[in-house]
């Protein structure tokens, strides 16, 4: 890449002063760049073979232009140690403050590195290219790594384009691939806004397969969406949108908690298999036998008196609302020796219950109704909609009772690139379809005649 790419600047300005750099952990590419670059005349003390995330021999080094092809899902787990520690104590000013994608798939890992290597836009800035599959597109809901690193690059209105290629373009995969193009020197027209580009018909075929590489790009091809990234005009294959449009707001949607309480024998049961009843009847004291049978008696003791206590509550039927309930249990319980712990009176209180939502809601200690981890739901509500607005509007209606804990609430960034391009096809005419089917129940028909 490295190579070829000095090549295409030379034949359009001979007399550039290029100075090339570069740094592989691929042995075999490390060894055909340097040998193409000792044929060139380049300084070879400028191209590296090491591991990129733990061995940056280019720490101080910024770029004009840089080009990257990583491999596709990689693994960074025999990297993670080094990598976590430097995100976790340099920040941003390391390479990876933006945050951490997941184990399997080290591709925001790259463009972070290369980020942390453009120029500053007063000494003229960077523009970068480097060729992802479609998972750092929208893998990773908001908060999560992925989607944090998509934010700061967006939000720092770096990402200029995004272009999505033809599939079945190189050796090793036919996986569809797209070209991410960032940097910190937009024109004025292009700040505020990333443009989409769906060059995913621009191919023709090759004459013979080269392992998974069937298709190619056509050098009028290549021109054509050269044009389209260069004119900045929507039509068929470009769409353009403000940063904003790619932004969404996680909000958790709450609902009441509704239960009622019985003291039956199915409850009581329930109560028997829950883990803070167990635990009264069992002791930590391993190495004396004595005081622990003592202490196991004594559980066991407890338990009874519970389960005696909560029988002369059996005649109240059903009660649907919970600080009355809470009243009656303290109640029963009242004088018990030792007080009943808080966890051990929360589980009572859980196993007798059942959900109802005829039943008054629970509340905390200041009235607010306490939420139902049973019926919480999440939305996406795209960022520049007011949250308030989109509840009267799409959740209100079917669940009045339902509100938004804000202090969960999380800002994502993702890139549904397909659904942009999207084209309706409708379906076949009804006469058609049904004209399909005789043909096919004839087919049929004539099958079974020939085994008869």
């Amino acid at each position: 890449m490295l190579s070829v790419s000095e090549e295409y600047v030379r034949e359009l300005n001979p007399d550039a002063m290029l100075e090339v750099f570069g740094q592989d952990y691929n042995p075999q590419a490390y060894a055909i760049c340097e040998s193409d670059m000792m044929i060139k005349g380049q300084n070879l003390d400028n191209i590296h073979k090491a591991d990129s995330f733990t061995e940056d021999l280019m720490p101080e080094k910024t770029f004009d232009y840089m080009l990257a092809n990583p491999p596709f899902g990689v693994k960074w787990e025999s990297e993670a140690n080094f990598i976590k520690k430097e995100h976790e104590e340099q920040g941003f000013g390391g390479r990876f403050g933006a945050g951490l994608p997941r184990i399997n798939d080290g591709s925001f890992l790259f463009l972070q590195h290369m980020i942390s290597k453009m120029k500053d836009p007063l000494d003229g800035g960077t523009r970068l290219a480097i060729v992802f599959n479609g998972s750092p597109l929208f893998t990773g809901s908001a908060g999560s790594g992925e989607s944090n690193i998509r934010r700061w690059i967006i939000e720092n209105d770096w990402l200029e384009a995004i272009v999505a290629l033809p599939d079945q373009l190189f050796y090793n995969t036919g996986i569809s691939t797209y070209l991410w193009i960032v940097t910190n020197r937009k024109e004025e027209h292009r700040r505020g806004k990333i443009q989409l580009i769906d060059a995913t018909s621009f191919f023709t075929k090759m004459r013979k397969s080269l392992g998974n590489k069937r298709n190619e790009i056509s050098d009028i091809q290549r021109d054509e969406i050269t044009r389209l990234h260069g004119d900045f005009m929507e039509g068929e294959y470009v769409k353009i949108f403000d940063n904003s449009d790619f932004g969404y707001h996680r909000i958790t949607v709450e609902r009441p908690l509704w239960l009622n309480f019985t003291v039956n024998e199915e409850h009581l049961d329930r109560l028997r298999e829950a883990k803070p009843f167990v635990n009264l009847a069992k002791s930590k004291k391993r190495k004396d036998t004595t005081a622990a049978e003592a202490e196991i008696a004594e559980g066991e003791r407890m338990q009874q008196a519970i389960l005696d206590a909560l029988g002369e509550l059996s005649s109240e039927g059903v009660i649907k609302n919970r600080d009355r309930f809470s009243a009656l249990l303290k109640a029963a319980f009242n004088g018990a020796e030792p007080s009943l712990p808080a966890s051990l009176f929360k589980a009572i209180l859980m196993a007798l219950s059942e959900r109802d939502e005829t039943a008054d809601a629970c509340t905390d200690k200041k009235g607010n109704p306490e939420p139902d981890s049973d019926l919480r739901d999440y939305e996406n509500v795209p960022l520049r909609e007011d949250i308030n607005e989109y509840m009267a509007r799409e959740v209100l209606p079917h669940v009045p009772d339902a509100w938004v804990d804000e202090s969960k609430t999380k800002v994502g960034y993702e890139i549904n690139f397909n659904r942009y391009f999207y084209k309706y096809t409708p379906p076949q005419p009804l006469e058609v379809i049904e004209a399909d089917l005789k043909i096919i129940e004839k087919e049929i028909a004539d099958m079974l005649e020939e085994v008869v």
